[in-house]
């Protein structure tokens, strides 16, 4: 099985089965047993064609006869690996991508005819590829949506906010390469030394232009088989995350409360900056991820962390007023992570009416386990208006014992003088990310 027969898989299990297209691509490649090369190809093929399939699917509905609704799925996959092939990667040889989307349709398809019409599909496409169909441009967010894969209802969201110009910005953004960066765990290594030891395994190290003890990596491989990380010398952690954790500022020989903390990044930061001393409480709904949050700080040799499975709307009244700190980042549509997670875009929208209620619920109970005097902070990785500002203010309404608190940030990054801040994947080159300080009082 070569690589584009399990992106092929990959993303057929995604549009049949429902699956987050990271958690099947991970499946299929361990069951594939790829070679990183191909693992690498197979991973770009399928991350590519969900980043761009409103896109694919709009030129290839110009060439065929057939609505592509009326076709069997994998038929439909393949037509998109092809078109992506011949779209946006150029070293890949037009007729090779044409015929090996044919030979993938006439391997895994039930109907006889499906592998004659991929193939008059593709090539009637790259007959065309100096012409493409023009896309409309009557409706700026229809354009918008098709042009860059996103749902047209997303698309008037962030026209409202931002404009046609910062919108597509944004967009572009969404649809681009991500970078890995790897947070130092000073509580074993300076982030110099963790530097000089990756570049020694191999990898190509840059260190971030605005978050200390923050390194970008590239030509790492598989990150797991690096010495450094099963040491437990870095873990992979968005810079959007950890402005959460620093604006938290939890110190050493703290109480620290983390009531959403699956996969444990956030805990793992505030670990590290109370310098292995205090407690760090990390609570997630569902008990498997107490595993995942224990693997994690047993890597990292963080025993200042306490991992627990927690309801964060049940309230628990030996909690009541007795940390210093408390972290809500709460379940939210995801929207700010599109780039790593493209799928997350095609979201039934009427799926997330039902967040902003879990998300209050969630922080008014997490409201009252913070001692007088002590911070309570709320994120989220959307960029939606009523997950973000709305719940904050509408918490500070409701809980007049406390108030918005400003927290430092580089300057090129943002102003959080006010208390809040949304990061975006333009312009800080992040993921989407809300945060919001609250103070309460002694």
């Amino acid at each position: 099985m070569d690589a584009r027969e399990v992106a092929l898989l990959a993303l057929n299990d995604c549009q049949r089965q429902g699956g987050w297209s990271d958690t099947v691509l991970k499946k299929r490649l361990a069951s594939a047993g790829l070679n990183s090369r191909d693992g690498a190809l197979t991973t770009q093929l399928c991350f590519g064609v969900l980043q761009n399939q409103l896109l694919l699917d709009f030129y290839l509905s110009r060439f065929s006869n057939l609505p592509l609704k009326r076709m069997e799925g994998k038929v439909v996959e393949a037509l998109r690996l092809g078109a992506y092939q011949m779209l946006f990667l150029d070293k890949v040889p037009h007729s090779a991508a044409v015929n090996v989307s044919v030979e993938l349709t006439r391997k895994h398809c039930k109907n006889p005819r499906a592998a004659g019409m991929t193939n008059g599909i593709l090539r009637s496409l790259e007959r065309n590829l100096e012409q493409l169909p023009a896309i409309p441009q009557t409706d700026p967010a229809c354009y918008l949506s098709t042009l860059y894969s996103h749902p047209e209802w997303l698309v008037r969201e962030l026209l409202a906010a931002l404009g046609s110009e910062e919108t597509a910005r944004l967009l572009a953004a969404n649809n681009g390469r991500v970078p890995i960066t790897a947070m130092a765990n000073t509580v074993k290594i300076t982030v110099e030394e963790l530097a000089k030891s990756l570049e020694e395994e191999g990898a190509a190290v840059q260190f971030h232009p605005w978050l200390a003890d923050c390194l970008i990596l590239e030509r790492t491989g598989d990150l797991s088989r690096l010495a450094a990380f099963q040491e437990g010398l870095f873990y992979v952690q968005d810079p959007a995350s950890k402005l959460a954790a620093l604006a938290l500022d939890p110190k050493p020989g703290m109480k620290v409360l983390d009531c959403c903390a699956a996969p444990g990044g956030k805990s793992f930061a505030c670990a590290i900056q109370m310098e292995g001393k205090g407690e760090v409480l990390s609570c997630d709904l569902h008990p498997h991820k107490k595993k995942l949050i224990q693997a994690g700080a047993s890597r990292l040799g963080l025993t200042n962390i306490t991992p627990m499975t927690a309801d964060g709307k049940v309230f628990c009244p030996d909690w009541e007023n007795t940390f210093d700190r408390v972290l809500v980042d709460a379940p939210c549509s995801g929207l700010g992570v599109i780039r790593k997670k493209p799928d997350i875009r095609y979201k039934d929208p009427a799926s997330l009416d039902g967040l902003p209620g879990v998300q209050r619920a969630i922080l008014d109970n997490a409201a009252r386990y913070v001692r007088p005097g002590g911070v309570l902070v709320y994120s989220t990785c959307t960029l939606l208006c009523r997950e973000n500002e709305e719940v904050a203010l509408g918490f500070l309404t409701a809980h007049p014992q406390y108030r918005m608190e400003g927290f430092p940030l580089p300057e090129c990054v943002g102003d959080a003088r006010r208390g809040m801040l949304t990061l975006w994947p333009h312009r800080q080159g992040t993921d989407g990310f809300f945060i919001c300080k609250f103070r309460k009082e002694e």
